[in-house]
Order: structure tokens, then C-alpha cells, then sequence
């Protein structure tokens, strides 16, 4: 059976290299962070090199360099010690015949001891694949829900040591995080990012008769805000693409909202290709997310899980997730009420990179 280039992640073996492939997953607003982190983890304990990923999108023409979105230097540097890393696969391993290894989603120690390291023995060359099809991130979902989840140290490692964007990417996303904090002058330049995309939501709210707490639409998530406290004048920016129609009524609750589209240059949103490409959206919209004074997120997804991820790292914790709320009963509604249970519980995964 062919395999959907959408939903995996693939990866060499071959003597000891590891050459890992990292896909974004456009329908999950998917980034790398965990497949970086697996590659990491697999070359770690199997004594593999790893070579310098390649970032692939929904399309075929939609391939990056890691060099194109990430730090190289950085990234090589923060592992040495740990994982050797080399920019660019020998040339023998075009030539060398290859078995296909598929991992779990959170690779560990033991499995890569017992399910991968005998097969790299006998073997010598293998492709890596993290499957990443809708059922995977479904169960993928589940397990970062648990408490005490504890990640591999050397997952956090790369998570949050490694992996930084490079220098004119890292430019462009200060630049607009610049100008929002510009735009913010009635709150000390301070700003809501919202994880808010229509089709997004349309998608889950669709078939719905009677809507659950876990289905808004813009106009719901703006009166959210307004509920909880947030003034008209607070600038907000959403992760939408472009404008939609359906945003006009969040827009009116506040009038200071904003998308990518309306906060950068023209001439570096030509030269990233926004209306082409949606992988340098993806990173934009996590970066601002991450340094954004509050965060907030619609969907309970991957993006989601590793926004507060990087926020905990940063001690940014005020993430208001509009699904949750304290107490029942509580007679009036405040942002405290919907405090993520990632943050009140201390349920998310990141808190073990840092006990």
C-alpha cells in the first residue's frame, strides 16, 4: 500500500546515520517539535548521526530546508555532546538498499533498545517513519492530556534548546510582534493572541444541532473575551489567514484585531510566500503565540500543546482556555476561571523538562 506523504515523517538509518524528513501536517496546524524531538531521542541512544532535517509541507512543492526556517549553528551546537549532527547525508546512502521502521509518536529509551536496535544491527539501513495519520494524532492527543507525562530529557533537549529560527525569520516575527505591541499603546503594549482559524472551527462545529463547550465561532470566542473582562481597545491578533467574513462580528466586540496579512511588510510577505506556502504561516503564527501576553486557543489540539509548551519554558502561563472553567457556581465570570488545566494542574509535559 502507497503511503500518504501527508501523514508521514520519514527517516535513514544507514550504517550509523539517521536522516530524519520533518513534515507539517496542514489540517492540525502540525509543527515539527515532536518529530525533531523523536530523532533526537532514536540517534541518541542507537550512537546514530543525525542528519539536518528537511521540512516538508501538504504539498509536494512545498519542501524547506532546515536552514530556511531554523538556526543550523544553533541547532548543532546545543547537541554536541549529546548527538552528533552533519548537514548533508553521505553519498553512499542513495545506494544502499533500506528497511522501513516505523516509531510511536513519543519515542522512548526502551523502545528504541528493544524495536529498533536489534533491526539496526542486522539491518544497517533503515527508514525511519513517525506516522503522523489522523488516527496517531488522535491517540497522540489522549496521551499529552494524562498528568505526569514525563518527556525523554533528551526530547526536551531538543525542544527547548535547540531549536531557534534562523536570523532574518527571527527579524520578521519580532518586527510584527513589534508593531502589535505598537498598536497596544491603551494597554502598555501588551496583546491577546487567539488561535482562531474559520475553517478550523467550521470543521468542528459542523453536524453539531446542539453546540458542546468545545465549539465556538469567532462571534462566541469576542464575547468570551468581553466576559471574562477584556476591554474593546485590546489588540488582538488571530491566527487566521487573510481576512474571512465571519470575523467581522469579532471585530466589531474589538475593533483593534488583527491577522498576519495586516502586520507584515509587503515585501517580506512576497518573499516568504504567505498566499503560496503555509509552512513559514505556521511558524509565525506559533512564534507569536508563544510571546503573546495571553494566549488564547480554540481547538484542543497539537498546536495547542506545544504553544503552552514553549510559554511554560518562557514563563508565559497565561493561557485562558474558553472550555474550562474553575467552578460552576462561581457567580461571576474572570479570566481565572478558565485558566488551562495544562497550567492550574500542571498536567502538561514541559513541567518535566523543568523539575
Amino acid at each position: 500500500m502507497a503511503r500518504d506523504v501527508r501523514q508521514v515523517v520519514a527517516g535513514l538509518l544507514t550504517g550509523s546515520m539517521l536522516i530524519m524528513l520533518c513534515n507539517m501536517v496542514k489540517r492540525d496546524h502540525f509543527d515539527p517539535i515532536y518529530v525533531i524531538a523523536g530523532a533526537v531521542v532514536v540517534a541518541k541512544y542507537l550512537g546514530a548521526t543525525l542528519v539536518l532535517p528537511e521540512i516538508r509541507g501538504t504539498k509536494t512543492e512545498h519542501k524547506r530546508q532546515f536552514g530556511d526556517i531554523y538556526d543550523i549553528k544553533r541547532f548543532m551546537t546545543s547537541l554536541d555532546g549529546t548527538v552528533q549532527v552533519v548537514k548533508d547525508p553521505p553519498m553512499e546512502a542513495s545506494k544502499v538498499n533500506i528497511t522501513n521502521i516505523k516509531v510511536p509518536f513519543m519515542v522512548t529509551k526502551d523502545f528504541t533498545a528493544s524495536k529498533i536496535q536489534p533491526i539496526f544491527k542486522a539491518k544497517g539501513n533503515l527508514m525511519l517513519s513517525i506516522d503522523l495519520s489522523s488516527s496517531t494524532i488522535a491517540k497522540a492527543k489522549e496521551m499529552i492530556k494524562k498528568e505526569n507525562v514525563k518527556m525523554d530529557p533528551n526530547a526536551c533537549l531538543a525542544i527547548f534548546d535547540s531549536l531557534e529560527l534562523q536570523q532574518e525569520l527571527n527579524q520578521l516575527v519580532s518586527s510584527m510582534i513589534g508593531t502589535l505591541r505598537s498598536l497596544s499603546y491603551k494597554t502598555n503594549g501588551q496583546f491577546v493572541a487567539v488561535d482562531l482559524k474559520v475553517e478550523s472551527l467550521g470543521n468542528l462545529c459542523k453536524g453539531n444541532v446542539i453546540k458542546t463547550k468545545d465549539c465556538f465561532d469567532a462571534k462566541e470566542i469576542g464575547e468570551f473575551l468581553k466576559k471574562i473582562g477584556y476591554q474593546r481597545h485590546t489588540t488582538i491578533y488571530l491566527t487566521q489567514s487573510g481576512w474571512h467574513r465571519s470575523l467581522d462580528d469579532f471585530r466589531k466586540i474589538f475593533p483593534n484585531t488583527f491577522t498576519k496579512d495586516a502586520i507584515i511588510p509587503a515585501y517580506e510577505k512576497a518573499k516568504y510566500q504567505l498566499t503560496k506556502s503555509s509552512e513559514f504561516e505556521k511558524v509565525i503564527d506559533f512564534q507569536i503565540c508563544t510571546q503573546a501576553d495571553v494566549f488564547v486557543p480554540t481547538i484542543s489540539n497539537l498546536f495547542y500543546t506545544n504553544v503552552v509548551a514553549k510559554r511554560i519554558a518562557s514563563g508565559k502561563t497565561e493561557v485562558l482556555d474558553p472550555t474550562q472553567k474553575a467552578s460552576a457556581s462561581s457567580a461571576a465570570d474572570a479570566a481565572v476561571d478558565y485558566v488551562s488545566p495544562y497550567i492550574s494542574k500542571k498536567s502538561h509535559w514541559a513541567y518535566s523538562c523543568f523539575c
